[in-house]
């Protein structure tokens, strides 16, 4: 995920984009060493031709990709390797479907490649033009209906987005009727609920980059209302199911083209009016975008009826049409999801900004790119992340317990499988925070804004231990079938006692940090594992851990910054003496 950085968007906001058919061009007239002057001497026949070999076009486009490819490898390989040698070692079960799985989470890296080229190429220079114009020939009022619409759209186009609705394969409809119809047959209510909290959000953030806003009072009215709700949904017996589920929509909705394209748009209209010139610009709008999500998530599980929720487990699934069927299932959701986005950002620039789509072609072959990324990511995400995710959840309890997948189990005493567990939780959890580009970009940011006084490895790891924590408490939190609210309620207490002692600086870093942790591969993962190890324990369901990955690396950031604080008082008070 990219995190907010500034003056700098790490996300791709204000991020040079690479002109392809530019680059093609110069690396070839490179390579061929070919002069203006040789050109001409060419027959004119021969002159608007240049032949190019196969194996000339992988020269060409070698440079190009591998960079690509690599960023996303990067994020991708190293946890597949740790859950399957972890299967294989510790748990004694070799990989099911294992080339599949295999072609799966290479589609992820292929998938993702291309999608966040397409995001550069297509998607971010629309909201980089609507957030500089717009404000200009619209009145306010205007450009918020505009970020409210924008802040729906993104969210369906977050790749991560359909884990939510491939996790509600997993979910029991038995154990959690509503919790099922709504991943499954309502899948469209839970989008369009998680979409209108992070347009509200987006409203609500474009207002603070215009008025430069303290953060602190609006987390103050954003998070206590928020855990009023939660536990009042906890004795609720239709809410109290979706606690889980609304907690981790927030972290679903903070992704690469969400927190890019509201930026964009925020920025640039705060720019436009002459008050986005502060130093914390961009930050917030992570923070605000989570929490948003889960009022409405929680809000709308009382819209499902409760009888015809359980009405529908006993109904047998209808025949599908083939175009709902994978892999023509995951074509459609990546044209669903991108197309709308981008035909609503040029109807806003042409009718609303009144102004032209400059490199129109560039355009139209990011988008080309997104759509064709997201469908590779779809299919990849079927049969590799939530497949390889889901496995490793069930055969996790096989350690502490009796399962019929692992013969003569349980493999270790009771105690140390529980935590062996734990320990595997929370170094998948360190490992895929750690080596999260969007950290590292956040911690120099972070370095640059307070003088070297909060280093970067230290904001790193301060971030991939409290993610860690968070990702192991969240295991053990559905191995032993803990109320989800206990976590919650008291973390977030805490949270705001430690915001309200921390300065302005920290509070705007440490609460984004926790956006880091929500990346496109990290987010299905997680939710896969989650879900897999809830009904392998016999669980109600394996959602909650992605909120505690959220909370924990919020606390650790600002309690990290608390004591840089308090050294540099007692630095001062040294000198002074």
């Amino acid at each position: 995920m990219a995190t907010p950085e500034g003056n700098v968007d790490p996300g791709g906001a204000r991020e040079r984009r690479v002109r392809f058919g530019d680059f093609v061009s110069e690396v070839s007239l490179k390579q061929r060493q070919v002069s203006m002057n040789d050109l001409a001497r060419l027959a004119p026949e021969q002159a608007g031709q240049i032949h190019v070999q196969a194996t000339e076009a992988a020269a060409l486009l070698k440079p190009y990709v591998t960079p690509r490819f690599k960023e996303q490898a990067k994020a991708v390989v190293p946890l597949a390797l740790y859950l399957a040698l972890f299967q294989i070692l510790m748990l004694r079960q070799g990989v099911a479907n294992s080339w599949s799985v295999t072609a799966g989470l290479l589609a992820v890296m292929i998938g993702l490649m291309l999608f966040m080229e397409g995001l550069k190429l297509g998607l971010m220079p629309l909201g980089e033009t609507i957030g500089n114009t717009l404000p200009a020939r619209s009145p306010l009022p205007v450009v918020l209906i505009v970020t409210f619409l924008l802040g729906i759209g993104v969210t369906l186009a977050e790749p991560a987005i359909g884990a939510l609705q491939e996790a509600g394969k997993i979910v029991s409809p038995a154990r959690a009727p509503i919790l099922a119809t709504l991943l499954t047959s309502q899948a469209n209510l839970l989008k369009a609920a998680v979409g209108i909290g992070v347009g509200a959000a987006a409203v609500l953030g474009t207002l603070r980059f215009v008025y430069n806003w303290s953060l602190k009072p609006l987390i103050y009215c954003s998070v206590i209302p928020t855990m009023i709700l939660t536990i009042f949904a906890s004795f609720n017996t239709k809410m109290s199911q979706v606690i889980g589920l609304a907690w981790d929509c927030g972290a679903v909705t903070t992704g690469p083209v969400t927190v890019p394209l509201v930026l964009a748009l925020g920025i640039g209209v705060a720019s436009a009016v002459g008050k986005g010139e502060s130093k914390l610009q961009g930050f917030g709008i992570v923070t605000l975008a989570s929490l948003f999500p889960i009022v409405t998530v929680l809000l709308v599980s009382l819209m499902v009826d409760a009888p015809a929720a359980v009405a529908s487990v006993a109904v047998a699934s209808p025949q599908l049409a083939w175009y709902d069927k994978s892999p023509a299932l995951e074509v459609k959701s990546a044209v669903q999801a991108i197309v709308p986005l981008v035909l609503y950002l040029m109807l806003v620039m042409k009718f609303v900004a009144r102004k032209a789509i400059q490199n129109f072609t560039y355009v139209v072959y990011g988008v080309i790119l997104a759509v064709v990324g997201m469908a590779i990511f779809n299919l990849g995400l079927t049969y590799g992340l939530a497949n390889l995710g889901g496995q490793s959840g069930s055969l996790i309890p096989g350690a502490f317990m009796k399962l019929d997948v692992v013969a003569g189990s349980p493999l270790y005493a009771f105690a140390l499988g529980i935590a062996i567990a734990a320990m595997f939780a929370w170094f998948l959890g360190f490992g895929a925070t750690l080596a999260e580009p969007a950290l590292n970009a956040l911690g120099i940011t972070v370095e640059n804004l307070t003088n070297g006084a909060f280093k970067k490895s230290m904001l790193m790891y301060a971030v991939s231990v409290g993610v860690a924590t968070g990702i192991g408490l969240g295991v053990l939190k559905v191995i032993f079938g803990w109320n989800l609210v206990y976590f919650l309620i008291p973390g977030y207490i805490l949270l705001l006692v430690v915001t309200h002692l921390s300065s302005e600086e920290f509070v705007n870093v440490g609460w984004d940090s926790a956006g880091v942790t929500t990346g496109p591969v990290t987010v299905p993962l997680v939710l896969a594992m989650g879900l897999g190890l809830g009904n392998a324990v016999s669980a109600l369901d394996g959602f909650g851990i992605l909120s505690l990955a959220s909370l924990c690396p919020i606390l650790s950031v600002l309690l990290m910054g608390l004591y840089v604080q308090w050294r540099n008082r007692k630095m001062a008070g040294s000198a002074a003496a």
